[in-house]
């Protein structure tokens, strides 16, 4: 811990905005895995729980039971199993656009982390061509090219850029996992639709 302070504060004042951005990018992540680890308990094991009620018990049960499960999934049955009654047109219509609704939620906040994965390292890079600038001033007021008078110059630099990767990888690699959910849950969320509405579709050709 001691060694890694040390070496943030040898590389100057861009180590702080790429330490702000770190912090706000992991915050973004935090919500997100939160938001998404809610619905993983709900998936599509859920859906075939949604339709056998449906083709059990009839929609009025099948929506008390859709409000047991939180998530993409638990939402898209609710909404479907709700417009249910009215027909099968209705329960595709809704089914439709509560997908949309719920992929566009899953997928929010994404870009913000996306906008901290590029910006990290594009601040480490200022700090290097900074440091690289302090180095060559050095040099000329020393008038000396040893590498007592560069160095302080090129420690910044090196610094700043392997600080930015660094934050850049950190936040790439929970960027990845959240990409790796959203599209459990879309797969899931496909293969749930279809399961609920073939129990609709049963339902009322049995009822009419």
């Amino acid at each position: 811990m001691q060694v890694a302070t040390y070496y943030f504060n040898q590389g100057g004042g861009y180590m702080y905005p790429i330490l702000i951005i770190l912090i706000i990018g992991l915050f973004f992540v935090a919500e997100r895995l939160y938001f998404l680890f809610k619905g993983l308990g709900y998936g599509f094991t859920f859906s075939e729980e949604v339709a056998d009620t449906v083709t059990s018990s009839g929609f009025k049960t099948a929506v008390d039971k859709s409000l047991e499960g939180v998530g993409p999934i638990a939402n898209l049955c609710h909404e479907t199993v709700t417009k249910a009654e009215f027909g099968v047109a209705e329960a595709e219509k809704s089914m439709e656009n509560t997908a949309a609704i719920e992929m566009a939620a899953m997928e929010k906040n994404m870009t913000w982390i996306s906008l901290c994965i590029a910006t990290a390292p594009m601040i480490g890079f200022l700090g290097t061509v900074v440091g690289m600038i302090q180095a060559f001033d050095d040099i000329k007021a020393a008038n000396d090219i040893s590498p007592a008078v560069v160095a302080g110059g090129i420690s910044v630099a090196l610094l700043t850029t392997a600080f930015g990767l660094i934050a850049a990888v950190i936040l790439q690699l929970f960027q990845n996992l959240c990409l790796y959910i959203i599209d459990l849950q879309i797969v899931n969320m496909q293969k749930g639709a279809v399961v609920v509405m073939d129990s609709i579709k049963s339902h009322f050709r049995k009822n009419n």
